[in-house]
């Protein structure tokens, strides 16, 4: 199910632009469709009235929670499946945010991730992205989405941008507040660039990792050919027109890219740019040869990067205490070996 079936099916029932506007705004708020301050037999037309209870009770079933994993730091990490059976991980993030899934699988096959093992499985359709923000609002306030969870978002790119639309206008989420994460790809680009006024354009975050194109190839094998340089172009670009600076991601993993060269490298390219360099250490994975620096390394390597001229932030993968790198739930649960914590939901209002 897209956003667009729920429009048309609406539509098809005699509801108008503002009464489809008024469903999906109750359905993206986590709200009850028949909940606000006009009562429905004031409102709609009797056929989408009739329609609403079984609309309602689809939309409630694109995900379930399967489990949910608190962390320490106010994190939570949720499984949820899909209507197949599929299974995708959403993330509850500390300050209101939620990270949500586009993809069941990956096809860019990053060699430090647990998401691209498996390859490709299927695309996430725009309604079950919205869902899964749903899902976190049934539990906690939520203003902030990013699209960094399983799957590239450049890869589904359709799904992605009309559940962005949707977000970022009934669904009360500022348009800077709605991150973009991909790997690079110029289609990215060109759709931003060519959104048309009054269309909410979302931040973006670009998975950057080295300065090095060979070492670039080597960690991201089917990522676009992108050079680094040529991918801070593109992004320096964007960053200038939507006027949100660019956040790029630099997945810390010790002794490939934390040394000297590569700070000279990061300096060399992002001095001066409209950015933020987002460095996150490497969340460890069984059966995977990359490590995590120290903590102490990684903050000092933060702060000399800070020191000459780049805006850098030490992050922390959400949930660090659960093991639930991205892709690691839904791993141990195909297992067999995943301990949920189930975590009651507050009733919807």
């Amino acid at each position: 199910m897209r956003i667009e079936d729920i429009r048309q099916e609406l539509s098809a029932l005699g509801a108008k632009p503002l009464h489809v506007q008024r469903v999906l705004r109750q359905w993206v708020r986590a709200l009850p469709l028949t909940a606000g301050r006009r009562r429905p037999e004031d409102f709609l037309p009797l056929a989408v009235r009739d329609a609403l209870p079984d609309l309602d009770a689809r939309l409630q079933g694109l995900t379930r929670l399967v489990s949910s994993h608190p962390g320490e730091d106010g994190s939570a990490r949720l499984l949820l499946a899909l209507q197949d059976g599929m299974t995708v991980e959403s993330v509850l993030l500390p300050r209101d945010g939620v990270c949500v899934s586009s993809q069941v699988g990956c096809a860019v096959g990053c060699l430090f991730c647990m998401t691209g093992r498996d390859g490709l499985i299927r695309q996430v359709s725009s309604a079950e992205i919205i869902a899964q923000v749903a899902q976190a609002r049934s539990q906690r306030p939520v203003k902030k989405v990013v699209f960094m969870g399983m799957g590239e978002p450049a890869h589904n790119l359709d799904n992605v941008m009309e559940a962005i639309e949707l977000l970022g206008s009934v669904g009360n989420i500022a348009h800077k507040n709605l991150v973009f994460s991909t790997v690079g790809d110029p289609r990215v680009f060109e759709r931003l660039h060519s959104l048309p006024t009054g269309a909410v354009k979302p931040a973006l975050a670009l998975s950057l990792h080295t300065s090095k194109a060979d070492l670039r190839t080597q960690l991201l094998p089917r990522a676009p050919r992108l050079t680094p340089d040529e991918l801070v172009t593109l992004g320096e670009q964007y960053a200038r027109a939507s006027a949100y600076p660019i956040q790029y991601q630099w997945t810390l993993l010790d002794g490939v890219n934390d040394g000297p060269e590569e700070l000279d490298g990061i300096v060399a390219l992002l001095r001066g740019k409209y950015a933020i360099l987002n460095m996150i250490p490497y969340n460890s994975i069984p059966d995977l040869p990359f490590q995590r620096p120290s903590w102490d390394k990684a903050r000092a390597i933060a702060a000399e990067l800070h020191r000459r001229g780049v805006l850098t932030k030490l992050r922390d993968s959400a949930g660090q205490d659960v093991d639930g790198g991205c892709g690691q739930l839904r791993a141990r649960a195909q297992a067999g070996g995943l301990q949920p914590v189930v975590m009651r939901q507050q009733p919807r209002r």
